[in-house]
């Protein structure tokens, strides 16, 4: 090819020579500087005359020249040159001094390097003519273009690899899969260099590819994905329109043959065999099996059911939707004593079948399983089922309620034994007998405190208790006629003073804790004690109540303002009970329409007389004078509290000094209290009644000595002071009762007179002799308040002259 472009370049520069040497022919430049041609312009005009332009051809060059020596271009000329070698060429621009290179005096161009069109297409350079002398330019400055001539160097190339395309098994033929298109970087407006056709070069058996579009489709009508599911296709894009010496392109595509729903389920066995023990509870999963699909995707979805009616009945088959598998429940429990082994028909089929390929065959498969049912031992059941029992409330304690029945299903039929559930029956109502299941009352029944039981009644094996069944009975309390009916309520009724006979009163109903099954049926009469009754009437109305009518005319509260009506009411039975209740009817006051007014009794007067605001008014007050009593007890209790002795612990008994006579028993105020505080020093008195004597503590002892010891009274031995003990013990049984006396008893003591008073002295504290010549018989004159003093010393005197005589 370099061959072929040499020779070519050479028939160009020989062409080239030959117009230049005729002379005959000219070409102005194509494209001209500014004011090339143009009249007037000083650098046209020389001597008189008009100068003309430039004259050379536009130039190519070929790409991927090889040869050794430069490469002729063209050869720029000016008609000024007359070859003397005085006007020097030269370029400027694109390549100019590197790629492309000019002789100066004969404006040859030459390329020096190894051009390429697909890299740049063409170079814009610009020549200029000057005088070789003056460097004066002589010529205009004008653009060329050389321009790189094609050659077929670049194959097809396939840029948007690599390729990977679908299509869906057992599709007809020619059914498109994908395009491929391949770009030539050649030229396409010269020649047939970028013309490219495609080929298959690998794959044809299966696929072809449209030669001009590059489309490929399919070959065959019978792709099957579970037999290969890619095929690997290679495309091959050639230049030239194929024609010989054209350069090719390849590449690889990819075809993945997609899953279309061809392929029915087949379960790899025919027969599959799972145990499990009678006493499964239901939901217990038996085993799983699984039919293999030979599709990929939802085409391998599918659903199992059960097809034969023994199957359907006992077990149930889902679909596990992660693995599709068939998981075998239990539906129904099972029992090894009925049946030992169960035959169950599964079925599986596709959830989505493609209606294009149902004549390839049925889209389901079957297979059989077998489940074995192991015996286990099982506690006892009972039999029959029934959990309701019923007794008379009045049946006697050991009557028989009912009997239950439990059977040993297993083979061994081991005996039973009953017992109840006491945590049910805490208060041990019922009892069971152990070997025959016989429920008996254990108390006695009251249906109306109790009207249903419910207990649980356990059966188990008698050889081993932890094989245990549990039935619930409940029991109804079936009703006898053992309670009498009663008013309702308390009734109570009121009736005007003008009433005539005949007005209604009141209406009775009355209430049956019984539950006939039959209802109620209740009588009602006037008690027997009433029946000299000439006021009231009684009317049975014969629906369970009766009315209560006046009988004469009118009453009169001043003679009678309440009358008491016993009212006999009886049931149905059997068997028949009764029952007196008493009506309570009021006489009151009323206005001319019926209205109550008044009555005797103060529930009718605050009615009929008291509005809600004048009753609360009413409590108001009362509240008000509650607390003011309360207030004024509290103030009391202050004050007496306040009297106290300040030491509460101070409990001792306090002999208090005075040296002016007390105003006597009723006298509470001539003393002051405060002085109970003053405490003496009773060591010496004591020491006193300790001597007896009069000798020492009487007539010798100082009277002025009386603030530290009290005067000595010597008791005779033959005083009988019984009296007076039993007097001060009655005193201080009366002050410990007394609760508002102060915590500790007082003990005052008039030992003398006033210095003003008439009346002699009465104490016999300073009479320090045994004998008294006083006479006490004027305290007899004083009144009943000295009545007892007057007696106790008057019967003193009598003692003592006794004595004496």
């Amino acid at each position: 090819m370099a061959k072929g472009l040499q020779g070519c370049s050479c028939t160009m520069l020989l062409l080239f020579c030959a117009i230049q040497e005729l002379g005959s022919w000219a070409m102005h430049m194509a494209v001209q500087g500014p004011g090339l041609g143009e009249p007037g312009d000083p650098a046209l005009l020389a001597g008189g005359r008009v100068k003309r332009g430039w004259v050379w051809n536009q130039f190519f060059v070929v790409e991927e020249y090889t040869g050794t020596e430069p490469l002729y271009v063209g050869k720029i000329h000016s008609d000024s040159d007359e070859g003397d070698g005085s006007i020097k060429y030269t370029i400027s621009g694109e390549g100019a001094g590197t790629i492309f290179l000019i002789d100066e005096i004969t404006g040859d161009i030459h390329a020096t390097e190894r051009l390429d069109r697909e890299q740049k297409t063409f170079y814009t350079l610009r020549a200029q003519a000057r005088d070789r002398q003056t460097d004066q330019l002589l010529e205009p400055e004008s653009e060329f273009i050389i321009k790189v001539q094609d050659i077929n160097d670049s194959e097809p190339r396939f840029l948007e690899g690599p390729y990977i395309g679908s299509v869906a098994e057992l599709s007809p033929i020619g059914t498109s899969v994908m395009q491929v298109m391949a770009s030539d970087a050649d030229d396409p407006t010269y020649g047939s260099s970028a013309r490219v056709v495609y080929s298959v070069l690998e794959g044809e058996q299966h696929f072809t590819v449209d030669s001009k579009t590059g489309v490929i489709r399919t070959a065959v009508a019978d792709l099957d994905r579970e037999t290969q599911d890619r095929y690997e296709v290679v495309i091959r894009a050639t230049d030239m329109a194929g024609q010989l010496g054209g350069l090719s392109g390849s590449t690889t595509v990819t075809i993945v043959v997609t899953d279309v729903n061809d392929n029915p389920p087949r379960f790899p066995q025919k027969m599959y065999q799972f145990s499990i023990v009678e006493t499964a509870p239901v939901g217990t999963a038996i085993g799983r099996v699984k039919a293999e699909d030979s599709d990929v995707g939802e085409n391998t979805d599918m659903t199992y059911q059960v097809k034969d009616e023994e199957g359907v009945e006992m077990f149930k088959v889902t679909t596990d939707s992660n693995t599709q598998e068939a998981v075998i429940t239990v539906q129904k429990p099972l029992d090894y004593e009925s049946k030992k082994v169960h035959t169950v028909v599964v079925e599986a089929l596709n959830k989505f079948v493609d209606p294009r390929f149902v004549d390839l065959g049925t889209f389901r498969d079957q297979t059989i399983v077998r489940v074995s049912v192991l015996d286990v031992d099982e506690p006892p059941e009972f039999r029959p089922p029934s959990n309701l029992m019923e007794v008379q409330e009045d049946a006697h304690v050991g009557s028989v309620v009912g009997v239950v029945t439990a059977l040993d299903p297993d083979t061994a039929n081991h005996p039973v034994r009953y017992a109840i559930d006491r945590s049910t029956d805490t208060e041990r109502i019922f009892d069971i007998d152990a070997k025959t299941g016989a429920i008996v009352t254990g108390k006695v029944l009251d249906r109306e405190t109790a009207g249903w039981h419910n207990i649980t009644v356990l059966a188990m094996e008698a050889d081993n208790h932890s094989q245990v069944s549990r039935a619930s009975l409940r029991i109804r309390i079936l009703d006898v006629n053992d309670n009498p009916p009663e008013l309702a309520t308390p009734y109570e009724a009121a009736v005007c003073e003008d009433a005539k006979p005949g007005q209604l009163i009141q209406t009775i109903s009355v209430v049956d804790r019984d539950e006939p099954q039959s209802g109620h049926r209740f009588y009602f009469t006037l008690a027997p004690e009433a029946t000299n009754n000439h006021h009231f009437s009684l009317l049975d109305i014969q629906d369970n109540t009766a009315a209560v009518h006046t009988q004469r005319v009118g009453f009169n509260r001043q003679e009678q303002d309440v009358y008491l009506l016993p009212i006999l009411v009886v049931d149905s039975g059997p068997p028949a009970l009764s029952s007196t209740g008493t009506l309570t009817i009021r006489v009151c006051g009323c206005d001319s329409n019926g209205a109550i007014q008044s009555c005797n009794s103060t529930a009718y007067v605050v009615s009929a007389t008291l509005s809600p605001g004048a009753l609360i008014a009413l409590l108001v007050c009362v509240l008000i004078l509650v607390v003011l009593v309360l207030l004024i007890l509290t103030l009391k209790r202050h004050h007496k509290s306040h009297l106290t002795s300040e030491d509460d612990e101070d409990m001792r008994d306090n002999v208090i000094k005075y040296n002016d006579e007390g105003g006597g028993e009723q006298d509470t105020e001539a003393y002051d209290m405060s002085a109970l505080r003053s405490l003496y020093d009773f060591s010496e008195i004591k020491a006193g009644d300790g001597g007896g004597g009069p000798g020492e503590g009487g007539p010798g002892r100082n009277p002025a000595s009386e603030l530290h010891a009290l005067p000595q009274w010597v008791q005779s031995p033959d005083l009988d002071f019984s009296v007076f003990r039993d007097y001060i013990c009655r005193k201080v049984e009366q002050a410990d009762e007394d609760l508002s006396v102060p915590p500790y008893d007082s003990f005052q003591t008039y030992a003398f007179e006033g210095s003003d008073s008439p009346v002699p002295s009465l104490s016999s504290i300073n009479t320090w002799s045994s004998g008294s010549e006083q006479d006490f018989s004027y305290l007899g004159g004083w009144g009943p308040r000295f009545r007892q003093l007057a007696a106790l010393y008057a019967g003193r005197r009598g003692d003592e002259d006794g004595e004496e005589s």
